[in-house]
């Protein structure tokens, strides 16, 4: 029981990383309409410059300095390339991401080079926050979960109380009365788009002790974070926090299980053939993500929380 617990609380903390990363390409779809496959790479600028920035002036200092200019870079990007593309379509602007995605990894490998990076705890976060039984919970995730929902409690206060949020959410609909009431309306794009990669990169830093800082880590995480906002429907906060939590606690619990997937299936009555009989769970994890993403377009196309279209 006491080793489920912990890896429960490791799957939460694994999840609620996930909302961060998902958080901000959520809020650049749902503000901006554009899908940014240059999200991941974002989230491994933050994490590289966030080393960088510790190595000199500490954690703490990276944890605002980093996604400050991973944002400022994010917003160049939307100023001076996708504003111009934007009348093409979305199409065009897929395309621009999917390329600035490519470049940004191969910036990363010019100034950093091919080696794996470690980060470090910083010493107050060192250690175990408590232990149920023996097995310890790191106060370093800890201090990831209280990040990412004090996150989540500024993000629903900017977006749905303040003046800022009614001005963003009125220009997505009414651009030409926004802009008649004295607004910016690019100028209010390019600063949501640059909120959204400032968010990746946040990720980026808290997430950089617990993983290799490494040119492939977009890849590798930048696939789940698809899946993620898929699952939770696209364009839904709400959706992109459920569906981070689910994949993030399915994958953590089935990678510390050592059932085999013939016993788990025996329980439905069904079988395996016997060279398939001996895979355990913790062998599939990587592909659960993937499963769930299938079964969800099968099942419910629009996600968790997405919206219908009435217009399909």
């Amino acid at each position: 029981m006491q080793s489920f617990v912990i890896n429960l609380l490791n799957g939460i903390s694994y999840g609620l990383l996930l909302f961060m990363l998902s958080a901000g390409l959520t809020l650049i779809f749902s503000m901006l309409g554009v899908l940014n496959f240059a999200h991941a790479s974002f989230y491994m600028l933050g994490a590289y410059v966030g080393f960088s920035v510790a190595a000199h002036a500490g954690f703490w200092s990276a944890l605002v300095l980093a996604p400050l200019v991973v944002g400022l870079l994010g917003a160049a990007l939307e100023r001076w390339l996708l504003r111009r593309v934007r009348a093409h379509g979305h199409l065009a602007e897929l395309l621009l991401t999917f390329g600035a995605a490519y470049l940004l990894g191969e910036l990363v490998k010019l100034v950093w080079g091919l080696s794996p990076l470690s980060a470090t705890v910083p010493p107050v976060l060192d250690g175990p926050l408590f232990t149920v039984y023996g097995a310890a919970f790191a106060r370093y995730r800890a201090f990831m979960m209280a990040v990412s929902l004090i996150m989540l409690g500024l993000l629903y206060a900017v977006l749905r109380v303040s003046k800022a949020g009614l001005i963003v959410r009125a220009a997505l609909t009414h651009a030409s009365a926004v802009e008649a009431l004295g607004h910016n309306v690019p100028r209010v794009f390019t600063g949501v788009f640059a909120a959204g990669t400032a968010l990746a990169a946040l990720a980026g830093v808290i997430g950089a002790p617990l993983f290799v800082i490494e040119p492939g880590m977009a890849e590798s995480l930048g696939s789940i974070v698809f899946v993620v906002v898929v699952i939770g429907g696209l364009g839904s906060l709400g959706g992109a926090l459920a569906a981070s939590l689910l994949v993030g606690c399915v994958q953590t619990l089935a990678v510390a299980s050592d059932v085999s997937l013939g016993d788990a299936l025996s329980v439905f009555g069904a079988s395996l053939p016997p060279e398939w009989d001996g895979l355990t769970l913790a062998q599939l994890a990587p592909l659960i993500p993937y499963v769930l993403l299938v079964a969800m377009l099968a099942l419910r196309p629009r996600g968790l929380f997405g919206r219908r279209d009435d217009h399909a």
